[in-house]
């Protein structure tokens, strides 16, 4: 008779418990255990999908009133503002409170790991991914502006400039540390190619 891999329970039918049973995919054996499921994955995408329709009902509703909608030059200002609020949500200090719950994270309030089980542990993943948090953020301010374009276009405006100044910021310390270093490298060089002192 088999013993059972340790630490390992096993259900009368033969299974992993419960929790073992939720953590992987129906007919993965190649997917690791997680400790969010399919259906906490699900949960999240679900809440998405919902919000999605429901910003595509209200555009349509909208539209048929003859009131101002998205335009394609607004793109550009809609895709700095995203990127701006993903970074604010899944990096910045200041949303400590809404990681806290859900995020390890460490002395300087930098997200590390999720925390948890389940769908805390899903949402945690989610905020700590820039990318996930992004397609979140880009569903907010769509709606935002589809609800109300005047409010929508203010935050998108705020935000869009909150991120280019982020990008102009981290371009502007790139070229004084390179400055800085090329300035190093030439003195270095000065240094090595005057004549030494031989009194």
């Amino acid at each position: 008779m088999g013993t059972k891999p340790q630490g390992e329970e096993l259900s009368q039918a033969g299974e992993p418990a419960t929790s073992e049973r939720r953590s992987r995919w129906p007919g993965a054996t190649s997917t690791p255990p997680s400790a969010a499921g399919p259906g906490d994955y699900a949960a999240l995408e679900t809440v998405f999908v919902a919000g999605l329709l429901g910003v595509i009902g209200l555009a349509r509703r909208q539209e048929r009133a003859g009131r101002d909608r998205i335009q394609r030059a607004d793109l550009p200002v809609l895709a700095v503002a995203t990127f701006a609020l993903a970074d604010v949500v899944a990096k910045e200090k200041v949303s400590t409170w809404l990681r806290e719950p859900f995020v390890r994270e460490s002395a300087d309030h930098k997200p590390t790991v999720p925390e948890g089980s389940g769908i805390r542990y899903a949402i945690g993943e989610l905020l700590t991914c820039t990318r996930c948090v992004g397609t979140w953020s880009a569903l907010t301010l769509v709606g935002l502006w589809t609800a109300s374009p005047a409010a929508g276009r203010t935050a998108s405006s705020v935000l869009a400039l909150t991120g280019a100044n982020d990008l102009l910021q981290s371009g502007f310390q790139l070229l004084a540390e390179r400055t800085n270093k090329t300035s190093l490298e030439v003195d270095a060089a000065r240094k090595s190619a005057s004549p030494k002192d031989t009194g």
